[in-house]
């Protein structure tokens, strides 16, 4: 929990931009654009979506398609600046796929 607080207190104390959280549980991955400032979620996106479709994905394919996601649902509303919280989790394999997709896609962080 020491790593979240760390990463979470250097975020907020540099960067005024919205918040780009990621959260990896044993089955799904979730992430979600959050505006500090006013305590909303303005966007978010999970694999709860991709698990009701019929097809079979690896759990290196969902990372990438939640990324896609959220990055295209955040450029529809207009922001491309955005703050990458990884929260406790270290940057690689699906947190680094996740990012890189949603980078791929337009956005700045």
């Amino acid at each position: 929990m020491e790593r979240a607080l760390k990463i979470r207190f250097k975020l907020k104390k540099i960067s005024k931009r919205n918040r780009l959280t990621v959260f990896k549980s044993n089955n799904h991955l979730y992430a979600q654009l959050i505006d500090d400032s006013k305590g909303n979620t303005l966007a978010s996106s999970s694999s709860l979506k991709l698990m009701q479709s019929n097809k079979k994905f690896n759990k290196k394919d969902i990372a990438e398609q939640i990324g896609k996601d959220i990055a295209k649902k955040i450029m529809s509303q207009g922001i491309k600046d955005v703050a990458f919280d990884r929260g406790k989790y270290k940057y690689h394999g699906l947190i680094k796929i996740l990012a890189d997709a949603a980078r791929s896609e337009g956005l700045n962080f």
